[in-house]
């Protein structure tokens, strides 16, 4: 791998590139060019080898890349080759659907602990999972090695829970909460606000021909 930084951009672009990587190895395709990535992908094959070379060089000239095996490298890159639990804070309708979404299995994530502050929402279960207190986060996050953590409460409380998560030793954190929130350096946030993206949304209803995507 190179020293380089590697930039955001090139971190978010290799899950896709696995995502597709995965459904070509369910059909069975031994190889795949950067060519053939980019056009199903919408994307540069020049960007798709440039991102790829940042960590090593997996392709064969005039054959392109072994599926199987650039699948096995991205797994490692993102460090995939191992379980990663995972923490949800938050057991409304969402957290429920995030709970019990089990297409990431595959990737090695697994959402193994689900806290509540609701009363009469401790004790009950979600795909298996037995919804905790809040309370027991820190025990639970050391106890099962729990390194990210996903936030699913309303936005006045958002802050707050960050804050137990990075005080139990989560590293990263993702945020679905409509609000931002502020955390040590060292560890990573990624927002997911489906407000922003919605609104954002109707703008292209009249100016989707002038623009493109990113």
């Amino acid at each position: 791998m190179k020293s380089d930084k590697i930039s955001d951009a090139v971190v978010r672009r290799l899950p896709v590139y696995l995502r597709f990587l995965n459904e070509l190895s369910r059909r069975e395709v031994p190889t795949v060019s950067s060519q053939e990535l980019g056009q199903k992908l919408d994307l540069n094959p020049a960007q798709i080898r440039k991102d790829l070379a940042y960590f090593g060089d997996f392709g064969r000239k005039g054959i392109g890349y072994d599926v199987a095996y650039l699948i096995e490298k991205i797994q490692q890159i993102l460090n995939l080759d191992q379980q990663i639990n995972v923490a949800l804070v938050g057991a409304g309708n969402l957290g429920q659907a995030l709970s019990n979404y089990n297409a990431y299995l595959k990737d090695n994530m697994k959402i193994v602990a689900v806290f509540d502050a609701s009363p009469a929402k401790i004790g009950k279960q979600i795909n298996n999972i037995t919804i905790q207190p809040i309370e027991e986060l820190a025990e639970t996050v050391r106890a099962k090695n729990i390194r990210i953590g996903i936030i699913t409460v309303p936005d006045t409380e958002a802050q707050r829970v960050a804050d137990e998560l990075v005080a139990a030793g989560i590293g990263a954190i993702l945020n679905f909460a409509p609000t931002i929130l502020k955390v040590p350096p060292e560890v990573r946030i990624h927002a997911a606000d489906f407000t922003t993206d919605l609104l954002s949304l109707a703008y292209y209803l009249e100016n989707g021909k002038e623009t493109s995507n990113v």
